[in-house]
């Protein structure tokens, strides 16, 4: 599991508070339900009001994907490609058949079996690649969301703000109850800004940086597929591979 959303957010949180309690202020005053009700409730219902139901629930599962997805590493795939492109030089590629079933990744599975198959290689990468494309789009959809909260929310905190100052004037004959209504005023704009920056973008960025990860990997798939199907000599199909490879999962001699 990837931490890196919790201890970002919860960080931030955490910077957020204490720089408060230095100034002298107390966080619990700014937990007001009514403007954290308005920023969250109407930010969330108009950025679901952007998209149909169905985004919303990718959306939603989505959330769990940013906090504890683990982080797709592409340099573990090679040794397997390797291995399989070595057999299938060796024995041909209906050797392969049973190798596939000691594989844990679903979409080298897939393309391992296509070429099986005796599919047209150009057919196999297309297949293969539209996937790809396919993944692309619902990741992008699914984090959508969460980009347009961000958008929303600031907005949305100033709504709330001069709804706040709407009611102070209303209120001038109280002077007693002025600062309180002002302060409340002003936590709407605060908890706006502070869900876009500290909460909505960074899931939604983390998001896209997960499904960059996860297409990377199947893109590698996808030439490691190609390879074997040619029957390229293994050595080769490594080297081919490891030249794909982000420069931080590459071994420290082809870096």
């Amino acid at each position: 599991m990837d931490k890196a959303t919790i201890v970002g957010v919860g960080g931030a949180f955490a910077v957020i508070i204490t720089a408060n309690i230095l100034e002298g202020g107390n966080p619990m005053s700014m937990l007001l339900l009514p403007p954290m009700l308005l920023v969250f409730g109407a930010t969330l219902f108009v950025s679901v009001a952007g998209g149909t139901l169905a985004d919303a629930k990718s959306s939603v599962v989505a959330i769990k994907r940013a906090f504890t997805a683990p982080v797709p590493a592409s340099g573990d795939i090679v040794p397997t490609v390797v291995s399989l492109a070595d057999k299938a030089r060796r024995e041909g590629l209906l050797a392969l058949e049973d190798a596939t079933r000691e594989l844990d990744d679903p979409f080298l599975v897939k393309g391992v079996t296509l070429a099986i198959d005796g599919n047209d290689p150009d057919e196999v990468r297309d297949i293969l690649e539209s996937e790809v494309i396919a993944k692309r789009k619902a990741d992008k959809q699914a984090a959508k969301l969460f980009a347009d909260a961000g958008a929303y929310a600031p907005t949305i905190g100033i709504v709330g703000t001069v709804m706040g100052l709407v009611h102070v004037l209303e209120n001038l004959d109280q002077p007693e109850t002025l600062g309180h209504s002002i302060a409340a005023a002003f936590l709407a704009t605060l908890w706006g800004v502070l869900s876009a920056n500290v909460i909505w973008l960074p899931i939604a960025a983390k998001l896209k940086r997960l499904s960059e990860l996860e297409a990377g990997r199947m893109e590698l798939i996808i030439e490691g597929v190609a390879a074997i199907q040619a029957g390229s000599n293994p050595r080769v199909v490594q080297h081919r591979l490891v030249a794909l490879l982000p420069a931080d999962q590459q071994p420290a001699e082809a870096a």
